[in-house]
């Protein structure tokens, strides 16, 4: 059998390597020259023959004779985004020099990129145009430019969101407040942490300046957001270029492009952990080396949820002036993990999928983390939660009441990154629904309730106060162990505490009743923990409306 001369000539490479690495660490040139010192410095990073070639073209299906740029990857790795430049399906192909058009990509089960394809209006319009964001759930993204109902504004950036029919929907610039205050220099762009809350921008206040700051903006409770406020000085150095942010899904880890002093060529991407919620304190950047920067102008980085390789353009060994390549990650280049949450919203009666709103809080403090949307073709959605703390997850939806599900992630903080299926259900408010309280919590052997629970109880409140005429029956139920007469007190003095938090809060108390059942009536079997746990329960039935 032939040996295969590509993996020949890659053996052969290593050990050259290997021998060219050991004779430079042990002997320094008497000049201490850049190139040798950054090599003592990296000679962690190449030990392993796996992290000596970590770049890989992702094939001609994406990458051709043109220029493909600005890969904007989805959290799951299976949706890539980009920009093919000056080719002829591109709308203002031969009307402006340099035409940007969106292209996308979906990778299959088997890893392979399906044959790239023009994403069309009104996506693409005659300006220049580019995705700078898809949502961890895949149903939203944020494209440049500023439109009003699908209508060229401006400078800016504008959201998308995928229609029952399976296309995108108008773009509708965000409102941000003083925007035009902040972009009067010659480029700007964005990002958005998978929160879908917190914005990154990069322009510069400057007229036509090329010189740029990163900025964050945040989503206020009228839809609007906050006025751009600068990343602070440790990011944003004096007459230096600063731009394309990235935000890890761990919402610390901040990738971005720079020209600052320390780097291997031009604009080289460096990295920075945020150390608290000012948004001003940052570890001091790090310039990530080679490969993933070069003598060129490097630019563009993103990462799916997984944190484990990295997608970039490049113009080394392309088919084309630049190619889409991915990178794979040394461990002490990577984000914190995460956890990807899937799955799909469901009408709790008919079963069929639903079309919803997501809201994530963390828990004991009720503080809002992030918010997602549901396909409404199948329901499906995804959520991106850092480790370390412990979430409340629920839909919502007009006429319908959500069953909450909650993540303990606080006791998983060491984990890696991790992928979970949780199906989200919404009750119809109608006569004798059942709503179970996931998030409501009693210490053992106790009818207490413990703080967290109030998040959950303050739900059924704002529903009746927003439906004056709803009466409901309070209910808590127990698994079998233990005696009869000990289960049925112990869950009477539950819907009891629930019922009186309730009232506490300013509902009649002729609209609210308690009950409890005991051990009477199981939803699963009392022979597992699982099924004990079910079984253990706080809900609430619908008895007039």
């Amino acid at each position: 059998m032939r040996p295969n001369p590509i993996l020949l000539k890659k053996i052969i490479l290593f050990f050259v390597f290997c021998i060219c690495i050991k004779y430079s660490i042990a002997q320094p040139s008497n000049d201490n020259s850049a190139d040798t010192l950054r090599l003592i410095a990296q000679k962690e990073n190449i030990i392993m023959p796996e992290t000596i070639v970590k770049s890989e073209n992702i094939g001609p299906k994406i990458n051709t004779e043109f220029d493909e740029l600005r890969p904007t990857i989805s959290a799951d790795g299976n949706l890539l985004f980009f920009i093919r430049q000056n080719h002829p399906f591109n709308t203002k192909y031969n009307v402006v020099p340099n035409s940007q058009d969106i292209w996308f990509s979906e990778r299959d089960s088997t890893g392979k990129w399906s044959e790239a394809v023009h994403l069309g209006y009104p996506l693409n319009t005659t300006e220049y145009n580019a995705v700078f964001w898809i949502s961890p759930d895949n149903n939203r993204i944020l494209i440049r430019n500023a439109f009003i109902d699908g209508d060229y504004f401006g400078n800016g950036v504008s959201m998308c969101y995928l229609t029952k029919y399976g296309n995108w929907s108008k773009p509708q610039m965000l409102q941000i407040k003083n925007y035009d205050k902040y972009d009067r220099g010659n480029q700007y762009g964005a990002t958005m942490a998978n929160d879908g809350q917190t914005l990154l921008l990069y322009m510069s206040q400057k007229e036509g300046s090329f010189n740029n700051d990163i900025y964050v903006c945040f989503l206020q409770k009228d839809g609007t957001w906050s006025e751009p406020k600068s990343l602070g000085k440790k990011i944003n150095l004096p007459k230096y270029n600063e731009m394309t942010p990235y935000l890890a899904s761990d919402g610390v880890t901040l990738y971005f492009s720079s020209d600052r002093p320390g780097g291997l060529g031009d604009n080289d991407i460096w990295w920075s952990k945020r150390l608290d919620d000012s948004w001003q304190k940052w570890s001091d950047p790090v310039d990530l080396g080679s490969p993933i920067n070069t003598p060129d102008w490097d630019a563009f980085f993103t990462l799916d949820a997984g944190g484990e390789y990295a997608y970039m353009t490049t113009s080394q060994d392309s088919y084309g002036a630049s190619d889409i390549v991915r990178i794979k990650l040394l461990e002490k280049e990577k984000p914190n993990p995460v956890v990807l949450v899937d799955g799909n919203v469901y009408d709790a009666k008919t079963k069929k999928p639903l079309s919803a709103s997501l809201v994530y809080e963390t828990l004991p403090d009720g503080t809002e983390a992030g918010n997602g949307i549901s396909n409404p073709i199948d329901g499906a959605f995804k959520i991106v939660l850092p480790y370390d703390k412990n979430y409340s997850i629920r839909a919502t939806a007009d006429h319908y009441f959500a069953i909450s599900e909650n993540l303990n992630l606080d006791s998983l903080i060491k984990a890696g990154y991790k992928e979970v299926h949780k199906d989200l259900y919404l009750v119809p408010i109608e006569v004798g629904q059942v709503v179970r309280l996931n998030n409501v919590f009693f210490d053992f052997d106790k009818w207490d309730l413990r703080p967290e629970s109030f998040i959950e109880l303050n739900r059924v409140v704002k529903l009746l106060n927003e439906n004056p005429s709803i009466e409901i029956e309070m209910s808590a139920h127990t698994d079998s162990r233990g005696s009869d007469e000990y289960n049925f007190k112990l869950s009477d003095n539950r819907a009891r505490s629930v019922m009186e938090y309730i009232i506490s809060k300013g509902i009649d108390s002729s609209r609210i009743t308690s009950h409890g059942y005991g051990e009477t009536k199981p939803v699963a079997t009392n022979d597992t923990d699982e099924g004990r746990q079910l079984n253990r329960r706080v809900e609430f039935k619908i008895l007039k409306n």
